[in-house]
């Protein structure tokens, strides 16, 4: 019987086997580099995906600022943001806010929205570099001297931090004017402006009848606004200043926009806007009736009186539109009739004849003080070192005079320029009117003939506050690129669609 042997394996067998060995390990090896390169191409992917993605995520609001929304609706903020006043005074100082004098530094939604604006002009101007796409840049040296007197004013200021809190607001005010003028280019434009200044002036108006006849609220319907309203137990009635400010603020404001509404009567708009400055007219002439204010009374009646004649001067206009104005105001009157007439002709327990002192206190110091004055929104800090027996026993404020006040803090040079930016929103808005368009003259009349009646309510009120100004530095930028429209020739960026 054969016994099977096993043979151990040769020296053939056991190369064999070393090198299989050796190539399994070695196809293993090579599969596990391939593995772990392809795991490191991923990383580098990865990483600049989150480069990209952070890259995106930081220029996405700069991204957002380019686009043709966002800047009219951070404008329309501004504009909204006149009459309801959304923000806060820091720094505030119930003291010598009590007389007159500016209490605060005032941070509202107009100082966020501007800031966008501004970073957004800046970005398109940068990515439209064509000189022929970009008209020139619009530089008003009045407005700019009145801001740079004022700056100077600081240095003889006796409380500096007041002085800063309107130098500030000044500033602001600016802002917003440059950017209208600037950046207000086409017609469509325009009416954007106007539109939302006729809605703001809307709701504004109906939020002061509500309060009229609902009562006396803290805040409109929680926002962060305040509602103003002076009682008079004796008289019987109540003056409302809404959200705008006092009784004298809010009749400014609604004087103005209302000679707006009424201009946009004689353009060639559609019924939609005109039915809007019809609404305007009505319900804002019942709120100006409850400021109960003398000086928006005139203002109105000198702004529609002015509208009207010049109107009715030219040819091509029917005489529909100032009679309806007319008509309109007319029945307004009516049901208001006996206590307009007590405001007007009736006794108002010295309110006017308190005036008088204050104004003999702003000569004074102007006076002493003719150059430079005492520094801005300081008259009420040196204001005492003037007073003599005969004020014992008179009402201490600030002077209800817009150009004593601005003649006494800012000196003769600041007064100077101030009447210069007012007169040159004047003078461009007849421009406007003489150049027959039938979109931008009428409107360039009504808020000229606004800023007019504005003018002559300045001699009776202080006027410091942030939305006047700020209404009626918009406006005269609003007249500024209607002239710049006008006088442009066919090819240029302001006669684009």
């Amino acid at each position: 019987m054969n016994s099977a042997r096993i043979q151990s394996p040769g020296p053939t067998s056991r190369l064999s086997l070393a090198a299989g060995s050796d190539l399994a390990a070695r196809a293993g090896g090579s599969a596990l580099l391939e593995g772990e390169a392809g795991r490191l191409g991923i990383y580098p992917r990865l990483r600049t995906l989150s480069a990209n993605s952070l890259v995106v995520a930081v220029l996405s609001p700069f991204i957002a600022l380019t686009a043709g929304y966002v800047p009219r609706i951070l404008l329309a903020i501004v504009i909204l943001d006149i009459p309801f006043q959304f923000g806060t005074h820091l720094f505030y100082r119930e003291v010598d806010a009590a007389r007159g004098a500016l209490g605060g530094l005032s941070i509202s939604a107009t100082t966020i929205a501007l800031a966008g604006l501004y970073v957004s002009w800046f970005i398109r101007s940068q990515a439209n570099r064509s000189s022929h796409a970009r008209p020139s840049f619009h530089v008003n040296l009045p407005l700019l001297l009145y801001l740079a007197v004022t700056a100077i004013s600081v240095a003889v200021a006796q409380d500096v931090g007041l002085s800063l809190f309107e130098v500030y607001l000044l500033l602001e005010a600016c802002l917003v004017y440059f950017y209208v003028a600037n950046n207000v280019r086409t017609r469509q434009d325009v009416l954007f402006v106007v539109s939302l200044l006729l809605i703001a002036c809307l709701l504004e108006s109906i939020a002061m009848i509500l309060i009229k006849f609902n009562g006396m609220p803290a805040t409109l319907w929680g926002a962060p606004t305040h509602v103003h309203i002076e009682t008079d137990a004796k008289e019987g009635f109540m003056r409302v200043g809404g959200t705008v400010g006092s009784s004298n603020f809010a009749a400014a404001y609604l004087s103005i926009s209302l000679a707006s509404a009424a201009s946009l009567l004689f353009t060639n708009l559609r019924r939609a806007h005109k039915w809007l400055a019809v609404a305007v007219l009505g319900l804002g002439g019942v709120a100006l009736i409850f400021t109960f204010s003398r000086g928006g009374w005139m203002a109105l009646a000198l702004a529609v009186t002015v509208i009207c004649l010049l109107v009715w001067s030219r040819r091509g206009f029917s005489l529909k539109t100032p009679t309806a104005v007319l008509l309109i105001l007319g029945m307004l009157y009516l049901p208001f009739q006996s206590v307009i007439s007590a405001r007007l002709l009736g006794d108002d327990k010295g309110s006017a004849e308190s005036r008088i002192p204050l104004m003999k206190l702003a000569f004074r110091i102007i006076e002493d003080n003719p150059v430079l004055g005492v520094g801005v929104n300081n008259f009420t800090v040196v204001m005492d070192r003037y007073l003599t027996p005969e004020f014992r026993h008179s009402f201490l404020f600030a002077v209800h005079n817009k150009y004593l006040l601005v003649f006494s803090e800012t000196g003769i040079i600041g007064l100077l320029a101030f009447l210069a930016f007012l007169l040159d929103a004047l003078r461009k808005g007849w421009q406007c009117w003489a150049f027959q368009d039938r979109l931008l003259s009428p409107l360039a009349l009504g808020i000229a003939a606004g800023i007019a009646g504005h003018m002559v309510h300045m001699n009776v009120d202080v006027f410091r506050g942030r939305p006047t100004q700020q209404l009626v530095w918009l406006v005269a930028a609003l007249l500024t690129a209607m002239h710049r429209m006008c006088a442009a020739p066919p090819d240029s960026p302001f006669n684009a669609t």
